[in-house]
């Protein structure tokens, strides 16, 4: 990984992906969680923030089904995720018509290649409906 992008808040989310943990930034001034990866809290601007490893686990905010030609349907999400953040990604191992809000997920890594770093996505929790 170059240099520049390891020592950025950007590269110590990735670094933290590819330990299969979901990390968040939390203001301490402001005393709520800074999510997607940013130097300075949005609001406030405070960059007195420290990285947080979230348990992973939330429910559907919202979602939808995208349709392209000749690409299986997927949905995409908004996740509200247990520590106080919101997220977007998609929910995997379920139809995509069957995703629902408020169902409970919990996060999976996707490693990532050469092509692409990796990133998170959610699958139901056992059970959820």
């Amino acid at each position: 990984m170059d240099e520049k992008l390891k020592a950025s808040p950007y590269g110590t989310f990735l670094e933290h992906c590819r330990k299969g943990l979901l990390a968040y930034q939390y203001s301490l001034d402001d005393n709520k969680p800074v999510f997607f990866p940013r130097v300075l809290a949005p609001g406030s601007g405070s960059t007195n923030l420290e990285w947080r490893v979230s348990q992973g686990l939330g429910s559907v905010h919202a979602t939808t089904v995208v349709h392209s030609k000749d690409v299986t349907p997927y949905n995409v999400a908004l996740i509200d995720v247990d520590e106080g953040f919101r997220m977007m990604s998609r929910v995997e191992d379920i139809d995509p018509m069957q995703v629902k809000i408020g169902m409970r997920v919990k996060v999976r890594m996707h490693p990532g290649d050469d092509k692409q770093p990796p990133y998170p996505v959610f699958v139901p929790v056992e059970g959820s409906k």
